[in-house]
């Protein structure tokens, strides 16, 4: 039995007294590129945080590739797993390459040494972001959406099987939200990468996904590619919209066009 990269059993997530994911189950389909959707403060970001071991689950359990996530090794977990949280910060003064450099550590000793093959994940993450003219320059005098490429180059240079991109069109103009996105599409189908994204545009979500996964109230409404998913039912009970179905001109995929609140 093929385990998938990352699944998860009554996982009840929270911050302090404040329960987000009271019981959540899920199996992430691997080699493939999945979005999560859902209103504000339905877990989706708490749960991405979760599946990057960033925060403990108060019961329940997560497995990657059908081991214990909490019982791995951090440096084990770094090498399988890249994750880019919402509003990463960095130290005044910090390049570009010298932040993409810090995507190298899961693969170094304790006295890091910059090998051949860092250098070449380095280079190559760069080029993949568009990042390469802009590799000497500190990150405070960048643009965001140029930021942001930054730090998905980072990621990118851990070279791990597994992505997670947490609202990672943020501050993005729509050229720039393109950009990455093709990028997830092409990491997955160029190199098998599962990636996961937190997404709020159910557009975008459904045209480069191939599979959505809708939350409320910190459970799983639906799973499933997004012609199965996105119908009249989930927006009207998971968005509070009324709106029109059509099918995208190049997908067939659903196109989302609200016009009413429900509520």
């Amino acid at each position: 039995m093929t385990h998938p990269p990352l699944s998860t059993t009554n996982l009840r997530l929270g911050y302090g007294q404040t329960v987000i994911v009271p019981g959540l189950s899920l199996r992430l389909r691997g080699g493939a590129v999945t979005s999560i959707i859902g209103p504000n403060g339905c877990g989706k970001s708490t749960l991405l945080r979760a599946l990057a071991r960033l925060l403990p689950a108060g019961r329940g359990h997560i497995e990657l590739y059908g081991q214990a996530l909490h019982t791995l090794p951090s440096r084990e977990v770094a090498r399988r797993l890249a994750m880019l949280p919402q509003g990463p910060t960095a130290p005044e003064g910090l390049s570009v390459e010298e932040l993409v450099w810090f995507g190298r550590h899961p693969h170094q000793g304790r006295f890091p040494v910059r090998r051949e093959e860092d250098r070449e994940a380095v280079s190559w993450a760069l080029d993949q972001t568009g990042m390469r003219i802009f590799a000497g320059r500190p990150l405070e005098a960048l643009s965001g959406g140029q930021r942001q490429r930054a730090w998905i180059a980072m990621s990118l240079a851990q070279q791990t099987d597994i992505l997670l991109l947490d609202e990672p069109t943020t501050y993005l103009d729509p050229s720039h939200q393109l950009e990455v996105l093709h990028l997830a599409q092409r990491l997955n189908a160029e190199q098998g990468k599962t990636v996961v994204m937190v997404l709020h545009d159910l557009n975008q979500a459904a045209r480069y996904s191939d599979e959505l996964i809708a939350m409320k109230g910190g459970e799983v409404y639906a799973q499933g590619p997004a012609g199965e998913v996105l119908t009249h039912e989930l927006l009207r009970d998971v968005f509070g919209l009324r709106g029109h179905l059509i099918p995208d001109p190049d997908t067939g995929r659903p196109h989302v066009i609200p016009y009413a609140l429900t509520r």
